[in-house]
């Protein structure tokens, strides 16, 4: 099969379009015929030579797909040949075939394309997962959601709102922060031009959030938990800027913030199937209705994946970027 291959450690050059054996599912894994992929953050860190994918997982990038079902193991049920299936996965999105459990593999909405069910998985379960069951948000509390505009932030402001939470979100441009008030933030902050620290202080007069929603790390630590209300919680989703720092532990205690770190691909295949349940009960059938919705910037062919990377570190995005394989 055709698959993207990375040749070395470094930039979007050394991936390469090639020819590598199509994955055997095993027991309790479908085979799936993958029509669309889409990039993450974490696809860069593991371009670069970070981030492995879990053990017995492919190297080949890529963490979530859509397609349909071409072959499955004997332990599998409920899944059918040609079923429309879409899950997250460890690795190997990036190709024409991919194997997830049968029990992650969540059947498509008849109305959707593969290119929207490839841009819901991994945004939609991290948000979900962190916001509501690490995160404790509930109606009628604040949220300031960093990046806003990524895949995860888009999916963030859009379940926040709807849950009835007041949403606050940082972007690099006007565009963006329009962009994300549409989708149901009360309020953006341009970061490159005002110290977020400040406007959300004044945004709520004083008070702060309840939680925060960050993927920079640890340059903004000490700055995130100063905007924190009395049992504020701060969810550590990324570490674009580092991951050491030093921290006034003070803060934390005296007004008893919680620090959530947390990262989907390494947990176990039970916590994984976990959180595909809860996905599937609480925020699939509001996708499927139309009243949220998975944001898609630009679709890419796998062959020009190269192009998709540097788009992508170049923060030009809202929202997803897809790759379509078929």
């Amino acid at each position: 099969m055709k698959a993207i291959i990375r040749t070395g450690d470094g930039g979007p050059e050394v991936l390469q379009l090639g020819e590598i054996p199509s994955p055997n599912p095993t027991e309790t894994q479908v085979l799936v015929d993958v029509h669309a992929t889409a990039l993450n953050r974490a696809d860069m860190i593991q371009r670069r030579g970070g981030y492995p994918p879990p053990p017995g997982d492919s190297e080949v990038l890529g963490l979530e797909i859509a397609g349909t079902v071409s072959a499955m193991g004997r332990a599998v049920k409920g899944v059918a040949k040609g079923d429309r299936v879409f899950g997250l996965v460890g690795g190997g999105g990036y190709a024409e075939q991919a194997v997830i459990d049968y029990r992650m593999a969540m059947p498509m909405p008849d109305e959707w394309t593969f290119e929207q069910a490839a841009a819901v998985p991994e945004v939609f379960f991290t948000a979900g997962d962190n916001i509501f069951t690490q995160g404790g948000l509930s109606t009628g509390e604040t949220i300031l959601i960093h990046a806003g505009g990524s895949g995860v932030g888009t999916a963030g402001v859009q379940i926040s709102h709807h849950a009835g939470a007041k949403v606050f979100i940082t972007a690099g441009t006007p565009e963006k922060i329009e962009k994300c008030k549409a989708l149901g933030a009360e309020e953006g902050i341009n970061y490159k031009e005002s110290d977020f620290v400040a406007e959300i202080l004044r945004l709520t007069e004083g008070q702060g959030v309840d939680v925060v929603v960050d993927f920079i790390g640890a340059t903004y630590l000490e700055r995130n938990l100063s905007v924190l209300k009395t049992r504020g919680r701060l969810l550590q989703l990324g570490l674009i800027s580092g991951s050491v720092t030093e921290i006034n532990l003070n803060t934390l205690m005296r007004n008893r913030i919680q620090l959530i770190g947390s990262v989907l691909r390494t947990r176990s295949i039970d916590e994984k199937i976990g959180v595909t349940q809860n996905f599937m009960d609480r925020w699939l059938p509001e996708l499927a209705s139309g009243k949220i919705r998975p944001i898609i910037d630009t679709v890419f062919p796998l062959a020009h994946v190269q192009e998709a990377h540097a788009y992508m570190e170049a923060n030009r995005n809202f929202g997803k970027i897809i790759l379509k394989v078929r």
